[in-house]
């Protein structure tokens, strides 16, 4: 079963992600969607980190590193950045952190995550929006590209308008393509930095 799902909250994520598991759904991997197999219904333990490695030896390691201790990796991979764990064992503690700022740096690194995100986009907004380009995106005459457009008369005008209308919009409207992503990117950022401040606060996790 897959589930859509938006979650800034990690504590948030966690206590979904163990109901559905009570239901007889456990988690076994995550894309843009959370994927779920058939489990016996049962109340668990699952805890999510945020983690990126540049090496499969480093993720490895990682991922070795919980299962010795009792957590089982339920989902994520190298370059993920999601991780999610189960409790195996009762005798294990009820949380993979050691500490309050332990847990609250991967919020911190979300916001690395989707800062990097954002200032990848630079470059591509310093072609889109150089030199020039404002006269054609704040002037809608030049939106249209038929040759002579403006100096038709009667119906000629109005068929050859009407007809490049809804591409002239597409032209007019394409100048969001790089920022929009870009303000959504470094919105993300800011709400994960926001959160980690919180959580070193003691105030979410």
């Amino acid at each position: 079963m897959k589930r859509m799902k938006m979650f800034f909250r990690f504590d948030k994520e966690e206590k979904w992600l163990e109901e559905m598991a009570a239901k007889g759904w456990l988690l076994c991997g995550k894309g843009l969607f959370y994927d779920f197999q058939r489990c016996t219904p049962d109340r668990c333990t699952i805890r999510a980190d945020y983690r990126e490695f540049r090496r499969k030896e480093d993720f490895w390691e990682y991922v070795a590193l919980f299962e010795d201790s009792g957590w089982k990796h339920l989902a994520g991979s190298k370059g993920s950045g999601n991780q999610y764990f189960l409790k195996l064992r009762d005798s294990c503690t009820e949380d993979i952190f050691s500490d309050e700022r332990s847990r609250a740096g991967r919020y911190k690194r979300v916001a690395n995550a989707w800062l990097c995100a954002a200032i990848a986009l630079l470059p591509l907004m310093v072609v889109y929006y150089g030199p020039g380009s404002g006269q054609r995106y704040w002037n809608p005459a030049e939106w249209y590209l038929t040759p002579g457009l403006w100096e038709l008369e009667g119906a000629s005008f109005w068929w050859a308008f009407l007809f490049e209308t809804p591409f002239a919009l597409g032209r007019g409207v394409g100048w969001l393509f790089p920022l929009a992503p870009f303000l959504v990117y470094l919105g993300y950022a800011l709400k994960a930095w926001h959160l980690y401040r919180d959580a070193v606060k003691g105030r979410n996790t």
